[in-house]
């Protein structure tokens, strides 16, 4: 039975089977640290990893130790409350019951830290997510090309020389070559070895053999060690790489009704559907729309901590979105997705607008549209004329939010895996 034993060196993140085995260990907290680490970032912010800390007593190892064994009762020396028998009473007021004061004494072992690499990061958080599967893929507008192995060629730099394929041409050469002359050579001399034992020194056909064995000798001594016919290179060609792009919009309700805490949650909604989009295509881009009575394309600073604010008129940024999807993202070309956030409250008459808005010129272009109603009060009229979107489209869907703790479900439940 064959054993293979890999050697190679791991890569920057040392240790990688164990550190694996770590991850999946402990990936209930690991999990946890991920989510609470979420809402600190930009949207933008996919360059780093983040460094996580465990409590100590999670990473703890359970351990068996060997009593005394058998059944034993003992009073220690120095006691004058108990006698045998006695039992001891719970404390009160709690086990440790420590009032948070300094100490002179004792000890304790501080958190476990723990670095996650970028793309561990992202995998822990989107493990069990995906997309709609009502994807397209085009063609970027821009052709890529990526370089790939093609076999070898005789020709090329000697950066892309393959020295363990030159040295086997090397040795296949050497060896066709010279089997000839030495199977001529061992013929040659047991034929000598053989007149030598029967006829002696000196004679012509002795002289001649042993002159053929030396031309012989001097023949396989003269085969290069490698030649240039040997060199073999590494090839590269360039394919064509498909690429897909997707562009997200986000848009938001700016007016007096959404407070900080509001444009936070949507924020964080916002970053989660971004970086979940990073993982499916090679190029994507953002569009932030603005609206309180107007709406505005901004950047992503005055998106979220821009001061100005108004009345609610909502279809002035569906309106907006279908007109930049008009003019700069034809759904023949790019995946659209959308994604806005409101408190729901929009002028009354206004709310049918959006919902034909929505029906007749958005959804058709969209691969998928979510709407995230952050409000501690009961629905408003926005959210019962997207009900009829709902039942419409089923590429369009609409969750509620209250308080922070509830993005992460919410956008689990907009994009958890389907059960085949």
């Amino acid at each position: 039975m064959a054993q293979f034993i890999d050697r190679r060196l791991n890569g920057k993140n040392k240790s990688a089977v164990n550190r694996q085995k770590f991850i999946r260990r402990f990936k209930g907290q690991i999990k946890k640290a991920v989510g609470d680490a979420m809402s600190g970032r930009s949207i933008t912010d996919l360059e780093r990893g983040e460094k996580i800390n465990i409590p100590a007593r999670d990473i703890s190892e359970p351990v068996f130790g060997h009593g005394p064994g058998g059944k034993r009762e003992g009073v220690h020396p120095g006691n004058t409350d108990f006698v045998t028998g006695d039992r001891v009473s719970r404390p009160s007021g709690g086990g440790g019951g420590g009032k948070g004061k300094a100490s002179n004494s004792g000890e304790g072992e501080d958190e476990f830290s723990f670095e996650l690499s970028r793309e561990e990061f992202l995998d822990l958080f989107f493990e069990d997510l995906e997309l709609p599967d009502l994807i397209k893929t085009q063609l970027a507008k821009q052709v890529q090309y990526k370089s790939v192995r093609a076999g070898y060629t005789s020709d090329g730099v000697p950066s892309n020389l393959n020295v363990v394929r030159s040295m086997k041409s090397s040795l296949s050469r050497r060896i066709a070559t010279r089997n000839p002359y030495s199977r001529r050579l061992r013929e040659a001399e047991q034929e000598l070895e053989l007149l030598l034992a029967t006829e002696g020194e000196g004679g012509a056909r002795v002289i001649a053999l042993q002159e053929e064995i030396r031309h012989l000798k001097a023949k396989i001594r003269a085969i290069p060690f490698i030649d240039t016919f040997d060199l073999k290179y590494n090839n590269r060609v360039k394919q064509p790489q498909p690429t897909t792009q997707a562009v997200m919009f986000c848009l938001m309700d700016v007016s007096g009704s959404m407070d900080e805490g509001k444009k936070d949650m949507a924020k964080r909604f916002f970053t989660l559907l971004y970086l979940f989009l990073t993982r499916s295509y090679e190029r994507i881009e953002l569009v932030f729309i603005r609206h309180h009575t107007v709406a505005k394309e901004v950047d992503e600073q005055e998106f979220f901590y821009s001061r100005e604010t108004g009345g609610t008129v909502v279809s002035s940024a569906l309106e907006m979105m279908h007109d930049i999807i008009k003019e700069r993202y034809p759904s023949s070309e790019w995946n659209i997705y959308g994604a806005q956030a409101s408190d729901g409250d929009n002028w009354t008459d206004d709310s049918p607008i959006c919902r034909d808005i929505l029906i007749n010129a958005i959804m058709p272009n969209v691969q998928y549209y979510a709407y995230i109603e952050i409000t501690e009060e009961n629905h408003q009229g926005l959210w019962r004329e997207y009900l009829t979107v709902k039942r419409s489209c089923p590429n369009f869907a609409m969750q509620h939010i209250t308080e922070p703790a509830d993005i992460y479900p919410v956008f689990r439940k907009l994009f958890q895996k389907k059960l085949v």
